[in-house]
This record gives C-alpha cells, structure tokens and sequence, in this order.
C-alpha cells in the first residue's frame, strides 16, 4: 500500500515520512512483538517547553498592563531567568537526551527498543541507531543501519512501507522473528520476506 506523495530531493521530507513509518509498524507486529510506545521522554519535552510559553506569555502580559513597571518587578525578573533556564534545558534535552530519538517501545515481556534516525542535508542515506534490551536492561542489540531513501521511495516521491519494513526485519534481530512469526500466521503472503532492491 503506498502513500502521499512528498518531494524527492528533501531529505527532512523523506526523514520525516520515514521516521513516521516506525511506529504503525511496531506497534502492530504479532504478539508477542509488539511493542507499545513509551511517551516520557516526549511528554518530558512538552513539559519543558510549554512551560517556557507559559512564562512567556506571562512576561507578555505584565509588559502590556505594566509597561516599565513590569521591568523592575522581583516577579518578571524571576520569569525572565526561568524563562530563559527552561529554554537551556529544553535545548540540552533535545541535544543530549533525546538525541535524535524517533521511538521507544516497551513489550508486554519488558524488553525495551530505542531508535534514532538521522540523515545529512542534500544525501541520500537514512541512518537508524537501534538498542534493544532486555527486561533487566542488558544490550540484546546494539546496531547503527543506513540504506538509501530509494529503497522505499519510489522515483516520483510515494512511499512504500513493505520495503520499509523488510529492511528493517532484515537488519534488526526482534523484528526478524517478528516477520517470521508474521509470514507463520499469513502463510508468507505479506511479502515482507525478502528485502526490497529499490525503485
């Protein structure tokens, strides 16, 4: 099954597609190897930077009702710093902590997948950084992937998930259960079997 359309020769576009293709397909592979989405480090993020709006929006408001007054006031001065702080840490949590971090997964078993991605302005490659642990966190997999956008996206831009998926299976050791347990239950009909060469 394809989809939208997106502009071949933007590599955050492609980025972008690719990197929301990981979590439709984790979290619907068969039991037991799906995983289900672990929010905290994004729901950590949001904190971080709606309450920097908030204080914004707060300093915004002072400043209207109480033109140079505000400036003096212990208040704006205090919102200011946390305003300013909050942004510092936002940046260092995106920078260190998240680190290009597109899904974290937990399965029913415990064991824990996190993948980065990332991919250079004006390239072609896709570059994956894949853990997977074990319930009591020892390193299952420690593996960095790269394939080439071409693999999944057609000449005119539609993305091909099936692709997608088995180069992900292929590289990845749960995930090549994973479609083993698949090709099993649909008696290898979902094509996900052999990697894709590329369009």
């Amino acid at each position: 099954m394809a989809s939208h359309k997106v502009p071949v020769y933007s590599t955050n576009d492609l980025k972008s597609t690719t990197d929301d293709a990981l979590l439709p397909y984790l979290c619907t592979l068969p039991a037991p190897y799906a995983f289900k989405v672990d929010y905290t480090k994004s729901n950590i993020r949001f904190a971080l930077g709606y309450s920097a709006i908030v204080i914004a929006a707060f300093t915004f408001y002072a400043d209207r009702k109480l033109g140079w007054e505000a400036v003096s006031s212990p208040w704006i001065l205090a919102a200011v710093v946390a305003y300013f702080t909050l942004n510092s840490i936002l940046t260092f949590w995106l920078w260190a902590v998240e680190a290009g971090e597109v899904f974290a997964g937990k399965r029913k078993s415990g064991e824990t997948i996190t993948i980065s991605s990332s991919a250079k302005k004006y390239t072609t490659q896709y570059k994956l950084h894949v853990q997977y642990k074990s319930p009591a966190g020892k390193v299952l997999q420690d593996k960095r992937i790269e394939a080439p956008f071409t693999a999944w996206f057609s000449a005119n831009g539609i993305f091909h998930p099936e692709p997608f998926r088995s180069w992900l299976a292929s590289e990845i050791d749960v995930l090549r259960l994973a479609a083993k347990e698949n090709e099993k239950k649909t008696g290898g009909a979902s094509g996900e079997s052999e990697p894709s060469k590329g369009r």
